[in-house]
């Protein structure tokens, strides 16, 4: 299928149909055969129902394709060539994905990493041994551009391929200090991927909702390092309802960063300690190439905000303001630690790390690194072992 210059513009109308989200806009498809024919229909269905519906003018639809034009991003279409098999497949998909970047790096194989944006340096370590392992193993890997794990992924996989999908649109980058991280991705050959409209600042719901993309982009998700209210496990969720492997990365017990990943472990995802048993376990579904919903047999029992009726009905309008979620599992970023002993108590953790390695997340120079961790120890704060490394006391 290929859409036409007015086929996409009723396409993109519809969407941005204050009220149609995914899920109507398939059923509005569906029952009228086409965009244009569903958007004549919308103000006689809107008279039997108490809200009042206003498709998105012809204007502003052109004006939204041309600034996405003028930085060079472009609005693919569901069953379009460019757009993605395996997202295709997932429910809820998005009807049209801005896309900038190669296209071409969609239909690669891929593996979503994901994690928390206050990670140890161990998990970031972590996460760059497992992006890179991925990359050589010919595997495009997946993320959502936040601090911590999801940058670190990435740019542990610039090399290789990898994807950044945004919450806001594609002229909102978040957090904007990683404006940087995203012309590095566009440079290296990869893409970066919205739903959101242009101008769209993202909003505490709208995390989830990019999660569902991350997942549905792969034939798998990790997630290293998510405490038990982290949107991580959101994108691990949605994984597994859209048929796809669910890997956690193991922790200390004694660190919070670990214990939603230790959970998602207990309840049955496959534990990872090197990228062979990522490898290994996906290399059947990508034989396969197909997936059936929801047939994964993962305990993900906790609740969150993809089972709450408000996030689905975000899906199903983004043009108007809707109540807050009375907790949000996306906050602001928040900034580095500007002192550096308080740096580095963020990036250590009970799990020991070389001081070479831990200088080198933070940001800090090995001499800093070294008299601020005296300075620790004699508080008692730190544990020293073997061969240098460092472990947070708790």
């Amino acid at each position: 299928m290929q859409l036409n210059p007015a086929q996409r513009l009723d396409w993109l109308r519809l969407i941005r149909t204050e009220g149609v989200g995914p899920r109507t806009f398939r059923t509005l498809i569906n029952r009228f055969g086409g965009a244009g024919a569903a958007l004549d229909a919308l103000p006689e269905l809107a008279k039997r129902g108490a809200k009042r519906v206003v498709p998105v003018t012809r204007a502003e639809a052109e004006a939204e394709l041309e600034a996405a034009a003028r930085i060079g991003a472009r609005l693919v279409a569901m069953g379009e060539d460019d757009y993605p098999k395996l997202l295709q497949a997932a429910d809820a998909a998005p009807p049209l994905i801005a896309i900038r970047g190669q296209a071409a790096i969609l239909s690669r194989p891929a593996v979503a990493i994901v994690g928390s944006r206050n990670a140890s340096a161990a998990g970031l370590g972590f996460t760059e041994r497992l992006a890179r392992g991925l990359g050589e193993a010919g595997l495009v890997v997946v993320s959502g551009l936040a601090r911590g794990i999801d940058a670190r992924a990435h740019k542990a996989s610039l090399g290789t391929g990898t994807v950044a999908v945004l919450a806001g649109g594609q002229d909102r980058i978040y957090p904007s200090n990683h404006e940087a991280l995203v012309e590095g991705i566009l440079d290296s050959g990869g893409a970066v991927l919205a739903e959101m409209p242009m101008g769209w600042e993202p909003r505490g719901r709208d995390f989830p909702r990019r999660n569902r993309i991350i997942s549905g982009l792969a034939y798998g998700t990790v997630v290293v390092e998510a405490a038990r209210r982290s949107g991580s496990l959101i994108t691990a969720r949605f994984a597994l309802e859209q048929g796809r492997e669910v890997f956690a990365v193991p922790g200390s017990p004694l660190d919070p960063r670990a214990e939603g990943t230790n959970d998602l472990i207990r309840q049955g995802a496959t534990l990872v300690s090197d990228v062979d048993h990522i490898i290994s376990a996906i290399a059947p579904l990508i034989g396969r190439g197909d997936f059936e919903q929801g047939t994964g047999q993962l305990a993900l029992d906790r609740p969150d905000l993809a089972d709450a009726p408000i996030f689905w009905d975000e899906l199903d309008g983004i043009g108007s303001p809707a109540p807050e979620p009375e907790e949000e599992e996306e906050e602001p970023e928040e900034a580095e630690p500007a002192d550096d002993r308080a740096r580095l108590i963020a990036y250590l953790s009970p799990t020991p790390i070389g001081t070479d390695d831990l200088a080198r997340a933070a940001g800090l120079s090995v001499r800093i690194v070294q008299t601020t961790l005296l300075e620790l120890e004699l508080d008692g704060r730190i544990e020293r072992h073997g061969s240098g490394a460092v472990s947070l006391v708790s």
